[in-house]
């Protein structure tokens, strides 16, 4: 081996001058792209001069770390807010008058009002279709049976859920409509009734009792109405918001409790004067227990701290970035060093963590001492 880098191979650091039979690898910029492959080294080839773990270095390194034994966890902290969650905009689909508006934080359940046009009732359901087209005998679809869901829900028979708008389903429809006092027509024009996934907590009226409204005119936003956290993560940060996720929240008081990602949605935010539009992932934390649920409960609204765990290992072999090294026949490596002598010994990464990552393979076990840069 001579002192002339082989065609691609990486230079050495400041401070670690490439001498004749040089170490087959290099610290610094290489490692930078380590971490965009963490977990990528499956196998690594045989350095060259030997067998694993036999190529020997012709110097010391200038510091020495040690193998240990550890947990890693690689999480990720961002800013949220805790209230209700996202707020969802409802939009006007008839021609009228305002008559009644629900006030500010109000709670709505299915088969109440959530506001009235010309004296009716606009109905909330539960559902995840929105409302898109009037309901009549002869409609078939998921929209039909998310309405013969909630006509049973509240009480009302005659029919089969079964997403066929029949002639029971109308007869159930106009019973209802008679104990709401609307016309009993047996059908449910467009803009009666608003599904929610539950039931609903206002959360801001974006209209007047008693002023005109039209089909695409906002009226009111409402959320949900248990407590929970609203999260704006960079797209790159997607994958820490599966759904059903654990995550840490740390409470205005500093007292930290468990929270669940229980909704995850890809928004773009339009652009506004010379600011261009941006894409983002609104993300909602639940907390499933019960004692977290009166913790952040205690707070109407107040900025929290959310910790997302992109992944854990418990009880692996740890060193630092450091200490990998970029071997010229690809894959990643230490070098071990003892008794005042020093070899290379290729290693298999996992997870990076807190400037650690996860190493295994031959010769490595807790207490060996690896090379580090000065």
């Amino acid at each position: 081996m001579t002192g002339t880098p082989a065609p691609g191979a990486p230079e050495p650091p400041p401070g670690r001058r490439r001498r004749r039979g040089a170490r087959p690898w290099a610290y610094g910029a290489a490692l930078a792209a380590v971490a965009a492959i963490a977990g990528a080294a499956a196998g690594l080839p045989v350095l060259r001069g030997g067998p694993p773990g036999a190529t020997a270095a012709s110097t010391a390194p200038p510091a020495t770390a040690t193998v240990t034994r550890r947990t890693l966890s690689d999480t990720t902290t961002a800013d949220g807010v805790l209230g209700h969650g996202p707020a969802t905009t409802a939009t006007s689909r008839l021609p009228g008058t305002l008559t009644h508006l629900p006030g500010t934080g109000a709670e709505i359940t299915r088969g109440r009002a959530l506001y009235s046009v010309d004296g009716d009732p606009v109905t909330l359901m539960y559902g995840s279709t929105p409302a898109y087209r009037t309901l009549a005998p002869g409609a078939e679809g998921a929209d039909v049976r998310q309405l013969e869901r909630n006509l049973r829900a509240l009480g009302y028979d005659g029919f089969t859920v079964d997403g066929e708008y029949t002639y029971g389903t109308a007869t159930a429809v106009r019973e209802w409509q008679a104990d709401r006092k609307m016309a009993e027509t047996g059908t449910v024009p467009l803009g009666r009734v608003v599904f929610a996934s539950g039931p609903v907590r206002i959360d801001a009226l974006h209209a007047e009792e008693g002023g005109p409204t039209a089909p695409g005119q906002r009226v009111l936003s409402y959320t949900g109405v248990t407590t929970a956290v609203t999260v704006d993560l960079e797209v790159s940060d997607a994958r820490l918001a599966a759904r059903g996720a654990a995550v840490t929240v740390t409470l205005p008081d500093g007292k930290e409790v468990a929270g669940r990602v229980t909704e995850s949605a890809t928004v773009i935010e339009q652009a506004q004067g010379e600011q261009e539009p941006a894409t983002k992932v609104e993300v909602t934390v639940g907390f499933p227990g019960r004692a977290a649920r009166r913790a952040a409960g205690a707070y109407a609204l107040a900025a929290v701290d959310v910790t997302f765990t992109a992944g854990r290992r418990e009880g692996v072999l740890a060193v630092p970035v450091a200490a990998l090294l970029a071997l010229r026949e690809g894959g990643f490596g230490v070098e071990v060093v003892q008794g005042g002598t020093s070899r290379y010994v290729p290693v298999r990464t996992g997870l990076f963590a807190d400037g650690l990552v996860e190493i295994s393979g031959a010769g490595i076990a807790e207490g060996t001492a690896v090379g580090v840069p000065a």
